[in-house]
């Protein structure tokens, strides 16, 4: 089978293009959005001493080198959140960034090793808000590109209606049938094996050495996700505070976060919170997600010290990251992220190297 023909070649992006005028047309739309709305639009740098501290997430590593030629390791980031929030801190209080961002391990249909990241931050104010901004910003891509609907692999949602809330213990209720709040006690502590019964009896594989965050992600992945943003958008909230290591509990309930996640055509699209700011319940929350990071794949990422001074005088906030090349491909029905991306990264295979296997 000839391979497909390299994204510059004039035909390929001749098909392509219709998808990139839409994509730029979309990100004006927003930044009118943000500038009407008082946000600063910000450009944070994509060289951190952290990429992020999350256990699943992988980074792309590689090394300053001093005039005395000592080498100091940095990190291409993985979102731009850590300097973010040290606008927060500074002084900054509705802030919108555009940001190219890279993660290691991700290549597919809707991945790619570098996506543009488009997080907004407003100090003060609640997660609800960014609730509403979502709804505004799916309606705002769709009129921009002029599309009646959102459509993805044969699956349609209409981002002009105010989207669905649903709590994630009510998604685990009524798509797997598994009380999820029964394996989590009143600080937040979960119970693996309470969890494993339930998911074994909703069908599903339950290994030796699963944890309960294994299991938890599990049924997201294949009970959950496949219901979410169909007919309509779909906001999934109230994760389980062991779910949202960035995000602060909730004020009627301390087992869940104020975290949502934003679907659509059962896309996962934004990953939102209200943020957590006490610096020493983060540290501890880094140091449990670098141990499993540890435990799965036998490395860690450093702590930013820095971010961790400044959540000691960031002030209350909410801020959301979404994936801003999904947004595009939904509002233009393109199939592929790299259909919407004007260059994109080369591919790394021994056999387009020209290597022999």
């Amino acid at each position: 089978m000839p391979a497909a023909s390299p994204w510059w070649t004039p035909d390929v992006h001749a098909d392509r293009r219709g998808f990139l005028i839409g994509r730029n047309r979309i990100q004006a739309a927003l930044r009118t959005f943000f500038a009407a709305r008082d946000f600063i639009e910000v450009d944070t740098a994509t060289l951190q001493v952290s990429p992020g501290n999350e256990a699943h997430l992988h980074a792309f590593a590689t090394q300053a080198i001093n005039h005395d030629g000592s080498r100091v390791p940095l990190y291409l980031h993985t979102s731009p959140e850590f300097a973010c929030k040290k606008l927060l801190a500074a002084g900054e209080e509705r802030i919108a960034c555009f940001a190219h961002v890279y993660r290691n391990r991700e290549r597919g249909p809707l991945h790619h090793p570098e996506f543009t990241m488009l997080e907004w931050y407003r100090a003060g104010e609640t997660y609800d808000a960014l609730m509403r901004d979502c709804a505004d910003i799916l309606s705002l891509a769709a009129e921009t590109a002029q599309a009646k609907q959102f459509t993805y692999r044969g699956a349609k949602a209409d981002p002009y209606l105010e989207p669905e809330r649903i709590t994630v213990a009510e998604a685990f209720e009524r798509f797997a049938g598994i009380d999820l709040t029964a394996s989590i006690d009143r600080n937040g502590e979960t119970d693996r094996d309470r969890l494993a019964g339930s998911v074994r009896n909703a069908g599903l594989r339950v290994a030796h050495d699963d944890t309960w965050a294994d299991l938890f992600s599990r049924v997201i992945v294949e009970k959950v996700e496949p219901n979410l943003g169909f007919g309509r958008a779909t906001i999934l909230y109230e994760y389980p505070v062991a779910e949202a290591a960035l995000a602060r509990p909730t004020p009627h309930d301390a087992r869940v976060a104020e975290r949502f996640e934003l679907y659509a055509c059962g896309v996962e699209l934004a990953n939102a919170f209200g943020e957590l700011t006490d610096a020493s319940e983060q540290r501890r929350r880094f140091g449990m997600e670098m141990a499993e990071k540890s435990r799965v794949y036998g490395e860690t990422y450093p702590l930013d010290e820095d971010f961790l001074k400044a959540l000691d005088i960031m002030p209350e906030a909410s801020g959301s990251a979404l994936g801003f090349d999904r947004l595009v491909m939904l509002a233009t029905g393109a199939s592929r992220i790299d259909q919407v991306i004007w260059a994109p990264v080369a591919e790394t295979s021994d056999r387009q190297r020209g290597n022999r296997p």
